[in-house]
């Protein structure tokens, strides 16, 4: 029997590197190393763009972020552009939503077609094609507009007080005098968050999902629960915020030679605030362990989710998907935050654990297929029984790399691309607005990273897998950056918006003017008489 459900998992802001079973040397992960062992491992997956909007759209689209528009946080993803609801809804199954998803609605385009956002498809576009069964997008400053949709009335009612308990219970600490400690303060991440952990989001997220598995019925599901953390305030609930020391935080991935005449660029993004931050000494000894709290409060939560299908019957016919939209310099490369392209950023954790007998040949095995987020949508749609729209998704299916028949590489490259118009980079570097484009390329070995304007940046992982050593302007690696550029080059020509029209179309139409009577290029009556005996125009 195959799967019928979609489990879609997804953490915010995780480094693949931060689990044990990709190798971290002190986190607990028992949970999501379990779902390793039972599943694959990807090795070498890359998100399409290294930062949450952008990254998540082309989760959802399935699409490169040129191909869907929404380069940026906040950026609307425009109507007209098909998401997972549409894929998957007409296969029979239902996209609900438990979490995050970082959506911007087109307001103004639903405006210009008369689509109230309250109706139907109107509620469908703004929500990227999930039913919003609970929205809790997890960054809610009382000083901005956003709210989340259940939490913080879900937090009121447990005596959580206060106009926004998300910012000042679970997310900030008490200190000696009952003051608010904000957990937005890196000097306060060792604290505890005021909120209970059973109350917090991460739990309060897993709750919503198990309520709605619990009265879903018998039609098929894809779940998307989508957990804000680990991503920053960095603040944890008891236990979790005392799990672990300065002694657990790996050696920082950075040298000296990074900042000696860097790219403009990565240069610019050093002197950001998030960045510099990490030059104070103790910084990382205070930050990461409650980054890897939250990260092992998450694997609990795995593990409730794990046993909730087994106790309801519903394991084995579940696929679970566990992934990230991104990663975390953590100080590493002299930066922090994301949206640049080293693997501390761009690269994330991703295994698939298939119930279905077809997958039994590879559970417990590591892939290291060049693999992008794109990927996962044609994957869903295969597991729904459904055709792939190759002109409209574009990425490739991993069912046939879960099933032990996947003949040849997946693809040569990955691709992922930044937009840094929006911070202050830009103006350090006075660059226009549209002159602010990033595309990375990387065939396995060589990562290289073309910026409007400037040089490429160039890494080989063979000989420098800490991405130390920026080879763009040496001479001798010119071949690379030519034949690097060519991919590139070839990849932003391809047909990225001919969505409308499937290539079996094309076939079909070619030529096909001739049957309609219309007719270029014939000189008399005899031409033309010759060619509709043949039943070809040609052209």
């Amino acid at each position: 029997m195959g799967a019928k459900n979609i489990l879609f998992i997804m953490c915010d802001q995780l480094r693949w590197d931060y689990l044990a079973c990709y190798g971290h040397k002190t986190i607990r992960t028992p949970n999501i190393d379990a779902l390793a062992a039972r599943g694959v491992r990807f090795d070498r997956a890359y998100v399409q763009s290294p930062i949450c909007g952008p990254s998540r759209m082309s989760f959802y689209t399935g699409r490169y972020a040129r191909s869907h528009g929404s380069t940026w946080n906040n950026a609307p993803l425009r109507v007209g552009e098909l998401n997972i609801g549409d894929h998957l809804n007409p296969l029979g199954m239902r996209t609900v939503l438990s979490g995050k998803t970082h959506m911007a609605a087109d307001l103004e385009g639903m405006k210009r077609l008369g689509i109230d956002p309250a109706s139907e498809v109107g509620t469908q576009l703004s929500q990227c094609g999930f039913e919003s069964w609970d929205r809790l997008d997890g960054l809610h400053p009382s000083k901005g507009k956003k709210r989340p949709q259940f939490y913080n009335q879900y937090l009121n009612d447990k005596g959580y007080d206060g106009p926004n308990p998300w910012e000042s219970w679970a997310n900030s600490a008490e200190g000696e005098d009952h003051e608010l400690l904000s957990g937005w303060l890196i000097a306060h991440a060792d604290k505890p968050a005021r909120v209970k952990a059973e109350d917090s989001e991460s739990a309060y997220t897993t709750d919503r999902a198990m309520a709605f598995m619990d009265q879903a019925g018998d039609k098929p599901w894809c779940l998307h629960i989508s957990y804000i953390k680990p991503h920053w305030p960095y603040m944890a609930p008891a236990p979790y915020h005392g799990m672990y020391s300065a002694a657990d935080v790996p050696p920082v991935q950075r040298d000296p030679v990074e900042k000696d005449n860097p790219h403009p660029v990565l240069g610019a993004y050093h002197q950001h605030r998030f960045a510099k931050v990490y030059d104070r000494d103790g910084v990382r000894e205070r930050l990461i362990p409650a980054y890897m709290g939250l990260i092992t409060q998450i694997d609990d939560q795995i593990g409730r989710l794990v046993d909730y299908l087994d106790r309801t019957g519903q394991a084995a016919q579940t696929l679970i998907v566990f992934t990230s939209d991104h990663g975390d310099y953590l100080g590493d490369h002299w930066l922090g935050e994301k949206e640049l392209f080293h693997d501390a950023s761009a690269r994330i954790p991703l295994i698939i654990m298939d119930p279905s007998a077809s997958a039994d040949a590879t559970r417990g095995t590591v892939s290291d297929e060049l693999v992008e987020s794109i990927d996962l949508l044609p994957t869903f749609v295969d597991v729904a029984g459904g055709q792939v729209r190759h002109h409209i998704l574009e990425g490739h299916s991993l069912m046939p790399i879960l099933e032990g028949r996947q003949n040849g590489p997946l693809r040569d490259c990955v691709f992922s691309e930044y937009d840094y118009a929006y911070r202050k980079a830009r103006k350090m570097l006075g660059k226009d607005i549209g002159d602010c484009r990033l595309q990375m390329v990387f065939d396995g070995r060589w990562k290289m990273v073309a910026a409007s304007g400037y040089r490429p940046m160039l890494y080989d992982l063979q000989t420098d897998p800490d991405e130390f050593h920026d080879l763009g302007a040496m001479a001798q690696h010119q071949p690379v950056i030519d034949r690097l550029s060519a991919r590139l080059l070839d990849w932003a020509t391809r047909h990225h918006n001919r969505i409308t029209r499937s290539d079996s179309d094309v076939e079909m139409v070619g030529g096909s003017e001739f049957a309609y009577g219309i007719r270029i290029g014939f000189w008399d009556e005899t031409e033309q008489a010759e060619a509709e005996a043949l039943g070809d125009g040609g052209n």
